[in-house]
């Protein structure tokens, strides 16, 4: 592999609850994926990290999720197709007018926590999500854990897609991520996280939480924004990746998909 993203969950910052540095990963990363305010983040802090992303020119992408501010978005809601639909595309019409008025453009669209998850295996709730993103911006490109469902049913209605892996995270055997309640889910040292992503990079493999490799196929490393370390991860990702050969490039551009 040439190439590979990096990107962060961002924009998730308020007053009441401060979760990671957007200032401080918006000089590593080469996508953000920004908060639409459901799960976290307020309009303020929302525009301003993507003003920041824009100055770093960092690609921006839509972060929706569940209407679920309390919990972090991280609990599976149930919810009917029409109301999903419509909450998602009321998330994407917000945040492109914010970054509009910031002199920026939505690039990609990457849902958030448990809706995330749920899509990656739920093909009605993941039909929900792409017919939003259709209706809203059919040139947006959708960015889905790698095998999951939802990077099928996108591109059977003609979406772009990119796939992508998690630095920060374990993974099971069936390449699903373990979950965040498992002890392990949640990786937290640097060197250890960024030998794995280097090792994916080369590769094509990640080591699953049973010891066993697992193929994946990804355009784009994600390290949480909220994760105790994640600046330093980031870092330390970025910086074994160049030295192993890997460019870090956006896997979207603004307007005009992959």
């Amino acid at each position: 592999m040439a190439s590979i993203d990096l990107n962060s969950d961002l924009g998730e910052n308020s007053a009441d609850r401060v979760v990671g540095d957007d200032a401080a990963m918006l000089e590593i990363v080469t996508s953000a994926n920004v908060s639409c305010g459901f799960h976290a983040g307020s309009p303020e802090g929302i525009r301003d990290t993507l003003a920041a992303a824009v100055r770093n020119g960092v690609v921006i992408g839509a972060h929706p999720s569940y209407r679920d501010y309390e919990n972090f978005g991280r609990i599976d809601v149930e919810v009917d197709s029409a109301t999903l639909q419509a909450h998602i595309e009321y998330q994407l019409g917000a945040l492109e007018g914010l970054a509009r008025s910031v002199g920026g453009t939505v690039g990609y669209v990457k849902p958030h926590g448990a809706l995330y998850n749920t899509i990656a295996r739920d093909e009605r709730r993941a039909a929900d999500v792409v017919a939003a993103i259709r209706a809203i911006d059919p040139r947006l490109v959708l960015l889905g854990l790698a095998s999951g469902v939802v990077l099928d049913v996108a591109e059977r209605a003609g979406l772009q897609v990119a796939a992508e892996a998690f630095a920060d995270r374990s993974y099971l055997p069936d390449g699903r991520l373990v979950p965040r309640p498992q002890e392990g889910a949640v990786l937290h040292d640097p060197a250890a996280v960024a030998e794995r992503m280097v090792r994916l990079a080369s590769d094509g493999v990640i080591r699953a939480i049973d010891g066993t490799d697992i193929p994946v196929n990804a355009q784009s490393i994600c390290v949480h924004g909220d994760s105790p370390g994640s600046v330093a991860m980031a870092a330390q990702t970025k910086r074994m990746l160049q030295d192993a050969g890997i460019t870090i490039s956006p896997f979207a551009r603004p307007g005009a998909g992959v």
